[in-house]
């Protein structure tokens, strides 16, 4: 009987869970030409949201940013998602660190 009530409050738990938490909206950033198409994407300060970054040139990437803490090779014609956590007010760089002189941006969080 303990085993069961045990059972079903995980249940509860796991279905309550995704109704709870909270992923915010989604910022897209697309990579073409060793470059991005946003320099100065706006996220809204102490809300979590998610970056999706597109790589749509043919050679590999590697989204960085020390201040979001994310780090990822992309391949070419493939993309990432980064969940971010919520974040104060202020700006956050991020690059291709493989073509860092023309891919380069920061996230202003307001």
């Amino acid at each position: 009987m303990r085993f069961s009530a045990v059972l079903i409050a995980v249940a509860a738990l796991g279905i309550a869970a995704p109704a709870l938490a909270e992923d915010g909206p989604t910022i897209t950033l697309t990579v073409k030409d060793h470059r991005f198409d946003q320099t100065q994407p706006k996220a809204v300060a102490n809300k979590p949201f998610t970056i999706v970054v597109k790589n749509e040139d043919q050679t590999a990437m590697e989204f960085e940013s020390k201040s979001l803490r994310v780090e990822k090779v992309i391949p070419g014609g493939a993309q990432a998602s980064f969940k971010i956590r919520a974040l104060a007010p202020g700006k956050y760089k991020f690059e291709d660190e493989f073509h860092d002189k023309t891919a380069k941006g920061e996230l202003v969080v307001e």
